[in-house]
């Protein structure tokens, strides 16, 4: 597949009836969901999770979250969802990009980009970033395209 990044963190995806709208073709809420999911299986996979936000009182939050619907998909076709971590100061900051690509001819279908701020859960405040994200998130994160 063509990835815009190296070695994405990649999940198997395919529409079902049910993700399916009044267009006959995914919903784009389908995809915004999928992006959520691919999100969290990532950082559950460099060693972060739910329980670790809420112990550590810090989350990465979506300041703002950007989507091109490149190309309809249907159900039962056969997507890989690709993510990465894209540049970040290891402060306060730091990107989530996605890619959806169709199995059978590789299309890309969906581009996603996520602005991620630390901020303290029991605040909703900005705060910098506690050690255990920078020793988890900050080796995982590629270098912005140009």
């Amino acid at each position: 597949m063509d990835w815009d990044y190296p070695h994405p963190f990649t999940l198997a995806r395919m529409p079902q009836a049910a993700d399916i709208d009044g267009l006959d073709h995914t919903n784009n809420a389908v995809y915004v969901r999928w992006c959520e999911q691919a999100g969290w299986a990532h950082s559950e996979a460099l060693g972060l999770a739910l329980a670790d936000y809420r112990r550590l009182d810090r989350a990465m939050a979506i300041r703002r979250g950007d989507y091109d619907y490149l190309l309809p998909t249907f159900a039962g076709e056969a997507l890989v969802l690709g993510t990465w971590l894209v540049g970040g100061d290891g402060r306060l900051a730091m990107e989530r990009r996605f890619q959806l690509v169709r199995e059978r001819d590789g299309a890309t279908v969906l581009r996603g980009r996520w602005d991620l701020v630390c901020i303290e859960i029991g605040s909703g405040r900005p705060r910098r970033m506690p050690q255990e994200f920078v020793d988890a998130y900050m080796p995982a994160v590629v270098a912005p395209s140009s």
